[in-house]
């Protein structure tokens, strides 16, 4: 029987970052879901593809292949054979991902893939629904959150490391508009589980995040 721990909570919470530290600590896989919805977006805006026409979206969907690799230890998103792993990172990305995700066809063709990871190795997913939806008997269930001011500001010096421009207005703005977008979709809205431990991050670092998810482990035998 596989382990499968749950993270889920809105854009900007760091969701990917202790997803990430909390398997290398525990030897799972790591598997970002959210990755793998920027590549769908990316997808059908290469193709121009009007993400509002649900059944050209999802039409095209069912033709599209994204898999998870890892390289070197780092997880690579493959996209119909092409590595788009630095393109998903991008702000415009994360849009394209709340976008596509209300469609319930792109949905069930994602979670499916995400299933079978799930079932067959220990894994940590992170993401908007993987709770609820997608591994709903997932042993620890996460649902990490901070304000849109904190999520805003963490966002802006991600992107000032990285040497690209930022307005710190634009991104609080974006952020508020994938919140609604993701907890007001049809399919499979972004909600907290019954079962899920609620973790505040706005004051806490992320080594704490990680100290205290790895400390709801050792409780529940996942270590």
């Amino acid at each position: 029987m596989s382990y499968q721990i749950a993270i889920d909570g809105p854009a900007g919470a760091g969701k990917s970052t202790i997803a990430r530290a909390v398997a290398e600590r525990l030897r799972y896989i790591y598997v970002d879901t959210g990755a793998m919805y920027r590549a769908m977006g990316l997808y059908m805006e290469d193709h121009g593809i009007d993400l509002s026409d649900r059944e050209a979206v999802e039409q095209a969907a069912s033709g599209v292949n994204i898999s998870i690799e890892y390289e070197n230890g780092a997880q690579q998103v493959i996209l119909n054979g092409e590595n788009v792993t630095g393109r998903v990172r991008t702000e415009r990305a994360g849009m394209l991902a709340s976008a596509v995700s209300v469609h319930p066809g792109v949905r069930k063709k994602l979670v499916q893939l995400q299933q079978e990871l799930g079932s067959r190795q220990n894994v940590v997913m992170d993401g908007r629904d993987i709770g609820t939806a997608v591994l709903p008997g997932a042993q620890l269930k996460i649902f990490l959150t901070a304000s849109v001011a904190v999520r805003a500001g963490r966002r802006f010096l991600e992107l000032q490391e990285k040497g690209q421009k930022a307005d710190l207005v634009e991104i609080e703005k974006d952020i508020e508009q994938r919140d609604y977008q993701d907890s007001h979709r049809e399919a499979s809205p972004l909600t907290r589980a019954r079962d899920a431990v609620l973790l505040d991050s706005s004051e806490l670092t992320v080594q704490e995040v990680i100290d205290e998810i790895l400390k709801l482990c050792a409780e529940r035998e996942l270590l």
